[in-house]
């Protein structure tokens, strides 16, 4: 009696794992109204040092910035260092993905290999957990995003939402907080300063609290400057200068 019980439950089990194989992704696809997004806009209602919470809702917030006002430096530094395919994949990279893959199981070693499209998913409609369960739905998510939405507008709602640094959410808080500029006037070194950041924004962002870049940041920025230059985002004479310019708070 025992044994038929058991088989009857894992019997029972096994179509409820096809099931949930079955439909998860369907769940996950049509969980959001991701459209909503070429009409309404992402409003904050719950802020701190530790998290953010979005709500998508009519009338744009007083703090968003349009795609065309912010500088381009600030869009090419964000794009080449953090997705250099941006404008070519469809939400997700998929060589990126084989080589996280790759380093895990040869190195054991995990590092992201998020898209834009996917961070700005995982910021906008979904939660901070570090689940696979989480990872797939942001990454099934992405890629409805990338079908209803221009690239230009995830990457408006992308700079517009992330943090870049403790309680710094979006391109204008964080324009006004480092250089106490609008983000249309941002230069190439700024643009690349911000762009460093993102990886780890509460972390790099010692560099300002202490008022000198740290090597790594030096590092960081140089790199990225020299991806503009190689995008041609900026001529050999404009990189030359801007890795030798010094912000405005850093000590000599």
């Amino acid at each position: 009696m025992k044994v038929k019980t058991a088989k009857r439950l894992a019997k029972s089990l096994f179509f409820l794992s096809i099931l949930l194989i079955l439909f998860a992704p369907l769940y996950m696809y049509f969980s959001h109204d991701v459209a909503a997004l070429n009409r309404e806009y992402p409003h904050v209602v719950k802020s701190d040092e530790s998290h953010i919470e979005f709500e998508i809702k009519e009338g744009k917030p007083k703090t968003w910035v349009s795609l065309p006002e912010i500088s381009k430096y600030v869009k090419w530094s964000i794009v080449f260092s953090e997705d250099w395919a941006f404008y070519q994949h469809e939400g997700l990279d998929i060589e990126q993905i084989k080589v996280a893959l790759s380093e895990m199981v040869e190195e054991r070693r995990f590092r992201g290999a998020s898209t834009i499209t996917q961070q700005m998913v995982k910021n906008v409609f979904l939660s901070e957990d570090r689940t696979l369960w989480r990872k797939l739905h942001e990454m099934i998510l992405s890629q409805k995003v990338e079908k209803v939405l221009s690239k230009d507008k995830i990457l408006e709602v992308y700079l517009n939402c992330i943090e870049y640094g403790p309680n710094i959410y979006g391109i204008r808080a964080a324009s006004y907080h480092y250089f106490k500029k609008h983000p249309s006037a941002l230069g190439p070194r700024e643009g690349a300063f911000l762009a460093m950041l993102l990886p780890s924004p509460k972390r790099y962002y010692m560099s300002f609290k202490k008022r000198q870049l740290t090597p790594f940041a030096q590092g960081r920025v140089r790199t990225i400057l020299k991806k503009l230059r190689m995008g041609k985002v900026i001529n050999p004479g404009q990189y030359q200068n801007e890795i030798s310019r010094r912000f405005s708070w850093e000590r000599g």
